[in-house]
């Protein structure tokens, strides 16, 4: 089977957040169950591109209203990344660093979408399955259905995955005149709620819709962020399928960015090691239990929160615990956990960015994960942490609600189901009571490391899914 996965990231090549790490991996272990598998995603100015050697492929031009982009399709020349990698080189919207956040966000992504679909209608062959991800794509199964000069892509079909329901695409009528010509008869596919919407236009036109895990699914049907009445009408042709993570990049016996490898069987002295170093380099005591949060500084990741809720934390505990945050985006609240430093000197430190390597230590040197989310359609870093030997502390919503359970109920981990303050505080009083527990403690750390989120498994329900849509033709 042939399949294409459209994407506006992909780890290592460029990264804001989970969806980079979905489509970094999931592509390449479709290709080592046998199938060819191409990721196609921006060319922008990034570390990654910018070191490797891409052969090209294909040119031709966008047009985009009264606007014509030429664009260049160049592939990367080793499949290093265990899959076939294209570039889509448009350089005057695309010839940068950042990958989302500009005033030109529109045009962007819609002239990359008919880029993408110009080279393949081009091709001699088409692929069986055109997987797309977030509404960065999400008109393509809209232009491979109605537009007229992609007629020859008609019987193709079409994935479209939700990441997150919250960003839509959403753009004025005004802009109509971007899309390619086609059928007017079938504007209104592309309305919601009076405005050209990309997400709603592709679940209106996908074969198949799928979320990133089952509870997020059922969420959505409840509260789809306006979206609610299509996403019942389409529930026949969705599912909702957990995301896995990569085992390789992942792993704390090999994982090279880590300061000493570990098992299970070696995981107490393998984690005091990585706490000592990382406690050592923010200035935090390795004795006392480490309380971690790496995520972007959004309110619906509940980082809004963690101000009150950490100097609350230190202070209930007189300040017998640590906390360490990494991350990035809400200016104000990046402001207020930065005050928190001075006040909190020895037990409290925040970095301003994003780290992977700094990501990964924290996983290998923390004791707890907080993850007190107010939207997490499946979450990645709880499976990153149980891998690592780190108990998360979750909201029960999304994907959290999947894949952890409360020591409460013989569970792996620590859970809330209020996105407040006071639900973060009892938390991490339960998290400390459980640490001062060691033998439990130890016990509810192993049963985490041995859990399977790997992709073989969700690689295959991806298959069957696949394969049900193709059958139909």
């Amino acid at each position: 089977m042939e399949i294409v996965h459209i994407a506006a990231e992909c780890y290592p090549v460029a990264k804001v957040g989970g969806l980079a790490d979905v489509v970094g991996a999931l592509p390449k272990y479709q290709s080592e169950a046998g199938h060819l598998v191409r990721v196609v995603i921006p060319h922008y100015d990034t570390k990654f591109i910018n070191d490797n050697q891409f052969d090209f492929v294909y040119s031709g031009f966008v047009k985009l209203g009264n606007f014509n982009f030429p664009f260049d399709i160049l592939k990367e020349k080793t499949s290093i990344l265990g899959f076939e990698l294209y570039l889509v080189q448009i350089s005057e919207l695309f010839d940068r660093k950042e990958v989302y956040g500009y005033e030109d966000d529109t045009e962007r992504f819609l002239s990359f979408q008919i880029a993408c679909l110009n080279w393949i209608n081009s091709r001699a062959t088409f692929p069986d399955i055109i997987h797309c991800h977030d509404h960065h794509t999400g008109l393509i199964p809209f232009m491979m259905q109605y537009a007229n000069k992609y007629e020859k892509l008609r019987n193709v079909q079409t994935v479209i995955t939700i990441h997150n329901a919250i960003y839509q695409g959403q753009f004025g009528f005004d802009k109509l005149y971007y899309l390619p010509e086609f059928d007017l008869s079938k504007v209104t596919v592309l309305e919601w709620d009076n405005k050209i919407n990309s997400l709603a236009t592709a679940i209106k036109c996908a074969s198949a819709v799928s979320t990133v895990s089952p509870n997020f699914l059922n969420e959505v049907n409840n509260f789809g962020y306006g979206l609610e009445s299509l996403f019942n009408f389409v529930r026949h042709k969705s599912r909702g399928i957990l995301n896995g993570i990569d085992t390789e990049v992942w792993n704390p016996e090999q994982d090279k960015m880590i300061f000493a490898n570990y098992s299970i069987k070696s995981v107490e002295k393998g984690k005091q090691q990585n706490k000592e170093k990382l406690c050592s380099q923010f200035n935090l005591d390795p004795t006392k239990p480490l309380f971690s949060f790496i995520g972007r500084l959004l309110d619906e990741k509940g980082a809004d929160l963690l101000p009150h809720a950490a100097a609350s934390a230190l202070s209930e505990n007189f300040r017998d615990i640590n906390i360490l945050i990494l991350g990035s985006g809400n200016a104000a609240i990046e402001n207020q956990l930065s005050h928190l430093v001075t006040s909190f000197k020895g037990n409290y430190n925040f970095f301003i960015g994003y780290n992977e390597e700094l990501a990964h230590q924290m996983y290998a040197g923390s004791d707890f994960l907080l993850m007190p989310s107010r939207v997490e359609p499946c979450g990645l870093n709880q499976m990153y942490s149980f891998r690592y030997g780190t108990i998360p502390i979750v909201r029960r919503t999304g994907g959290l609600k999947d894949t952890v359970t409360d020591i409460g109920d013989n569970g792996n981990g620590i859970c809330h189901d209020q996105a407040s303050i006071v639900d973060i505080c009892y938390s991490i009083q339960r998290a400390v009571k459980l640490y001062k527990d060691k033998k439990r403690f130890k016990n509810i750390r192993k049963i985490g490391m041995t859990i399977d989120h790997s992709w073989e498994r969700v690689c295959q329900e991806y298959i069957e899914m696949y394969h049900l849509k193709t059958n139909m033709k």
